[in-house]
């Protein structure tokens, strides 16, 4: 197990780093002005966890808001190379790849750059939406139902490709999620190895944020009616605090978590580490290029965390990630 979560020396941010936290702040506040509460929702509205093979591909995008943009509206864009149903895993790839978005994000805006590289790559890959209506602003619902969608999902991508497990790769929520579907849903049994970026496993005070809702009279309340998956990701919440109850990680799965030194909504970014075990792997993108100063909503485009997952999925041939 290796961690290089040390912070060294005084490190400086590029404009870079304050657009996308700006980014993320203006995702979670569409997240809170648009979601309907769970209880409000009529049935039909509830989310597939999976998609048609009508749904329109995107193009390859750089950087996490050109594609939430491209994706604002296109609602049920997919990125390039993702839900091939058609596709069979090969020997040197045999699970398929299963990617989860984060909060108030959707499939497109989190995989334009990381999906057709795995795909380049020779594996089958696939996204799904989940955690809200269709739109550009999903991942808000309640995470134990979300994680149910993502077991159906998987249950598809299985019977699909005739794969008896798949890989998964999340962001933020995404890469915590699927912790509650290994745990309670079964996902043991069908997940090989899940390789987390930046995800919420201990919680996030939101830089003090969260913490102050909850000093404030009713102030969670409405948040978790606006984004039920936001209050669950307050540090301290009773969802984390179930979640993390006994082990942590489970002993047939393998788990890599990348963070970084600049993430500005997983605050402090060493929550998203796990506990230390022989199946677990704590990576920041500092301890392989010590002037990276990729932040939070951007990391999925950072092309040192796309080697560290590339390393991850196939450790056999990891190779040196790009600085």
């Amino acid at each position: 197990m290796r961690s290089n979560g040390t912070m060294r020396g005084r490190r400086r941010r590029r404009p870079a780093a304050l657009l996308t936290g700006l980014a993320v702040a203006a995702c979670l506040g569409l997240a809170g002005a648009t979601a309907t509460p769970a209880a409000a929702r009529p049935a039909a509205q509830t989310p597939a966890a999976s998609t048609t093979t009508a749904d329109p591909v995107g193009p390859p995008q750089t950087n996490f808001l050109s594609a939430f943009l491209y994706s604002a509206t296109r609602p049920s864009v997919v990125p390039t190379g993702a839900n091939d149903w058609s596709c069979k895993p090969n020997r040197a790839h045999p699970r398929p790849v299963v990617l989860v978005h984060g909060t108030a994000e959707n499939r497109y805006a989190n995989w334009a750059a990381l999906s057709p590289k795995l795909k380049d790559a020779g594996y089958c890959v696939f996204a799904l939406d989940y955690g809200g209506t269709q739109g550009p602003v999903l991942g808000t619902g309640d995470i134990a139902k979300s994680a149910a969608q993502l077991g159906a999902f998987v249950d598809r991508v299985q019977a699909a490709t005739g794969a008896a497990k798949v890989d998964v790769v999340g962001h933020s929520q995404g890469g915590m999620l699927p912790r509650y579907y290994i745990k309670n849903l079964g996902g043991a049994a069908k997940v090989d190895k899940l390789v987390a970026l930046v995800p919420s496993n201990h919680g996030t005070t939101l830089i003090g944020i969260g913490l102050l809702a909850r000093l404030i009279p009713g102030a969670d309340v409405v948040v978790g009616a606006g984004c039920p998956a936001c209050e669950q990701q307050v540090v301290g919440s009773r969802f984390l605090r179930d979640l993390n109850a006994g082990a942590e990680t489970h002993p047939d799965v393998t788990y890599t978590v990348i963070s970084t030194w600049y993430d500005e909504v997983v605050t402090p970014y060493t929550s998203a580490f796990l506990a230390p075990a022989r199946n677990v792997t704590n990576e920041t993108l500092q301890g392989h290029c010590l002037l990276n100063t990729t932040a939070h909503i951007n990391i999925t485009y950072d092309r040192t965390a796309t080697g560290l997952v590339m390393n991850a999925l196939d450790p056999a041939h990891a190779q040196r990630p790009p600085c």
